[in-house]
């Protein structure tokens, strides 16, 4: 099912995995080509939209609303990263389109991150925005120092972006899904993709230290990395540098 949005998006509503997906998307125009399928962070799209708008220019793009934030009542799949990489490999088989450049950012490069390494002909290549999170972070106080670095070097207007998200949510929800990604391991899960992977992070990035990625890049068997300004959430407000890096991620000029 699929619902016009003010603005270059529209709303679609697939089944996967049993449950009922919704999901953004952009650039339907586009019959041949490329086809961009992105991965939010935590649960929220609000910072997604301006990287989905860019991308729309030359690909058909979609923004996956999983674990379902996006809007009010039952969720597209519990908050946890096994569940949304289980959800996303779901919308991908129903999707006929053939293999698709898979971005994800934060939480949510992890679990495109597993989806690309269990279905690897459902991905052409592999976009890790920000990839949380390394081994120093799996505990409480790594977590919090993470945070605290990164914090001071976020734009205004990102509470508002994301916060309604959030809300959502539930304070519960998001603890179980930052726990979830905790115990996530992925630079072991990463030596088993075989597509191209391209890596980046903000210079600030407080959950995705410079030797984090560099240990990722290193650990894939064809893997790429670059350092961009910002913070974590970088692509709020860049949405066109975002696409740009998705688009050299896929191999494209």
């Amino acid at each position: 099912m699929q619902r016009d949005l003010r603005g270059p998006c529209r709303e679609r509503y697939d089944e996967a995995a049993g449950r009922q997906v919704r999901s953004l998307e952009a650039g339907w125009e586009h019959t041949s080509g490329p086809v961009v399928v992105v991965v939010p962070g935590l649960g929220a799209l609000g910072y997604l939209t301006d990287t989905v708008d860019a991308c729309a220019a030359w690909a058909r793009t979609f923004l996956l609303d999983v674990p379902g934030f996006g809007r009010r009542g039952p969720h597209g799949c519990p908050p946890e990263v096994p569940a949304i990489a289980e959800t996303v490999s779901a919308w991908l088989a129903q999707f006929s389109g053939g293999p698709v450049v898979l971005a994800g950012h934060s939480t949510g490069a992890q679990a495109a991150l597993h989806v690309a390494a269990a279905h690897p002909d459902r991905v052409s290549a592999l976009v890790l925005l920000g990839p949380t999170f390394p081994p120093e972070q799996r505990v409480l106080s790594g977590l919090v120092r993470g945070f605290a670095r990164n914090s001071r070097h976020e734009p205004p207007g990102l509470f508002r972006a994301t916060a309604p998200y959030y809300l959502r949510g539930g304070l519960r929800a998001l603890v179980r899904f930052v726990r979830s990604a905790q115990r996530d391991e992925p630079e072991q899960v990463i030596t088993g993709v075989r597509c191209p992977v391209f890596l980046a992070r903000g210079e600030h990035d407080g959950f995705s230290p410079q030797p984090w990625l560099d240990r990722l890049a290193a650990a894939a068997p064809d893997g790429r990395a670059a350092t961009v300004q910002g913070a974590h959430t970088f692509p709020f407000g860049q949405g066109q540098l975002t696409a740009d890096l998705i688009r050299r991620g896929a191999g494209l000029r």
